[in-house]
């Protein structure tokens, strides 16, 4: 089924992270258990007082759209290069998130965490460094303020997920404790009325994600749709005061579909057009030398392990590469 279904925005669930935050054992326990049935019944969720400041976000929606407004020549000055790296501008059709599509007709912008300089090799430094455009200093601040926060609540979610699988509260946390994420603003352009489609084309192809979990943050502007067990799309809207979790395809192998890598998709195309849409997200990934190995709960004679065991680093690079 290609076109998507409004939904009602009860079904795909909205979890509240406060009590594991701030509650007792029993507070934390329940929520655990309520993300471990969305992400087996979904791969999706809403978490609301996911801990994130507003304002911060405000001021990231902001940023982001004071860096896409910039003339492309500055834009393409600090161009995406190569996956290694996977930092910088990725311009509109550039990236292909549906292989059997055409480009996806969204820009983005890539930064990762920043390493002390004197840390780093001469030969890591290449990969590791983000690129900034000149002269804005209030952009990266702002990014890099966005990027400490999420790197926090993208570790409380794992905590969460740590939990609800009776396993050591570091062990997820621990395997991520290189920082080898990825932020992204994302910037939909606008389209006409009139615009028609050529061969399948859309905002954002349809994927799953690569890593371990996503957190994405949408503007009042709707688009995202997911995919159902059932093979149907449904309409995912923003609620506010909410991030959108989704388990990617390492948790998904980690976990032997206990949490579950679901396809979405952008694809907002109306007879009325399709205003700017914005979108932050956070790609949580493992370690680049984690083994990610069936979690031996995660198996039984029922559902023995589905997948060898990977090392994260590999997986990611074989996924940008098949993307770009």
């Amino acid at each position: 089924m290609d076109s998507a279904k409004q939904a009602d925005v009860a079904t795909i669930p909205v979890i509240d992270f406060g009590p594991f935050l701030h509650g007792d054992a029993e507070d934390r326990k329940a929520v655990a258990r309520a993300m471990r049935q969305a992400s087996a019944d979904w791969g999706f969720f809403y978490l609301s007082n996911h801990g994130v400041p507003e304002t911060l976000l405000r001021r990231s929606f902001q940023a982001s759209r004071s860096f896409f407004a910039l003339p492309y020549e500055e834009k393409m000055g600090v161009a995406w290069q190569n996956a290694s790296s996977n930092r910088g501008y990725v311009a509109v059709r550039r990236e292909r998130l549906d292989a059997s599509k055409p480009g996806d007709l969204k820009e983005a912008f890539n930064a990762g965490p920043e390493a002390a300089p004197d840390s780093l090799s001469e030969a890591e430094r290449p990969y590791r460094e983000n690129r900034w455009p000149v002269g804005q200093p209030a952009f990266r601040a702002t990014v890099m303020d966005l990027m400490e926060g999420c790197v926090a609540a993208s570790n409380r979610v794992l905590a969460a997920f740590a939990l609800a699988l009776h396993l050591p509260d570091g062990f997820f946390v621990d395997t991520h404790d290189q920082l080898h994420h990825t932020l992204r603003l994302l910037h939909y352009p606008p389209l006409p009325g009139s615009f028609q489609p050529q061969g399948g084309e859309r905002r954002a192809g349809a994927h799953t994600d690569y890593g371990s979990i996503t957190l994405l943050f949408q503007d009042g502007v709707g688009g995202l749709e997911v995919r159902t067990r059932d093979g149907e799309w449904i309409t995912a809207p923003p609620i506010p005061g909410t991030v959108v979790v989704n388990t990617g395809d390492l948790m998904q192998r980690w976990t032997n579909h206990v949490f579950c890598s679901t396809p979405h998709r952008v694809s907002p195309f109306t007879g009325e057009g399709s205003p700017d849409r914005y979108s932050i997200a956070f790609f949580c990934h493992p370690n680049p030398d984690a083994e990610i190995r069936c979690i031996e709960s995660c198996a039984d004679a029922d559902n023995p392990p589905r997948y060898p065991p990977i090392r994260a680093g590999e997986h990611l690079m074989e996924r940008l590469n098949a993307t770009y």
